[in-house]
């Protein structure tokens, strides 16, 4: 009997659960140890995320449709970077990012038939997991600090990011159909990094409602981003004027 991920399901909310656990859990397992070993493990773990990429590349014969030009595949580029250097703008900026892998997560549309003992859903689900887990363990292990003054770079190096990966598949859409390249199951390669050509999921699908045009239709996102930052760092801002008094 195979025992498939599947949305929204039995199997995959419980997954969901079982990440948020698997994150409070490694705090508590780092919540008293030393710098060196918080550092250590979570630089450890850091690089799950690359080595999915590795495994995206190799196992599906189409590396041009598995670049790591999506979000989570920034994240988990950056993310060795973020725990080992604790720079302000990364790991401040990754707070935002792992916001992505979590949405990944919960709409798992492109990974639903996978069995969930097989390698795919193994390399989908816990880089996401820890993707999403390890910028806030930074902040509460307070191996770095939350700084407001890195709401601008978060939302400018996000759009910088998001307007190059839409040209970049403009280019690899067109090289790959003047080229007539295809993929092992005889489809021409067309790329959608970072969703910028086509909504893939019902989320994005109503913003896409709204502006029904490639690049543009996610400009939107950039309220609902300063939103979000601004939510994160008002508490922050709240708790710390409550402590002072």
């Amino acid at each position: 009997m195979t025992l498939t991920w599947g949305t929204f399901g039995a199997v995959h909310l419980i997954s969901l659960l079982l990440a948020i656990l698997l994150n409070v859990g490694l705090y508590f397992l780092l919540k008293g140890r030393s710098r060196r070993t918080q550092i250590v493990t979570l630089g450890i773990l850091s690089f799950a995320g690359i080595a999915a990429i590795l495994y995206n590349l190799l196992m599906w014969g189409t590396p041009l449709e598995y670049l790591p030009f999506h979000l989570c595949s920034l994240s988990a580029l950056l993310l060795p970077i973020a725990v080992l250097t604790r720079k302000r703008i990364p790991c401040n900026l990754l707070l935002l990012w792992s916001l992505g892998a979590f949405v990944a997560l919960i709409l798992n549309y492109s990974v639903a038939e996978a069995e969930v003992l097989s390698w795919t859903f193994f390399f989908y689900y816990f880089p996401h997991a820890l993707e999403c887990g390890i910028p806030i363990l930074l902040f509460k292990l307070g191996l770095c600090k939350l700084s407001p003054r890195c709401i601008l770079p978060t939302v400018g190096i996000t759009l910088l990011a998001y307007t190059l990966i839409h040209f970049l598949n403009v280019g690899i859409n067109r090289y790959c159909l003047e080229q007539g390249i295809l993929n092992p199951a005889g489809e021409l390669v067309q790329v959608n990094y970072m969703f910028s050509i086509t909504p893939e999921n019902p989320l994005l699908a109503l913003f896409y409602q709204w502006i029904p045009h490639p690049y543009w239709y996610m400009i939107p996102v950039v309220a609902v981003v300063v939103l979000y930052l601004g939510a994160i760092y008002g508490v922050q801002a709240l708790l710390k004027r409550r402590k002072q008094k």
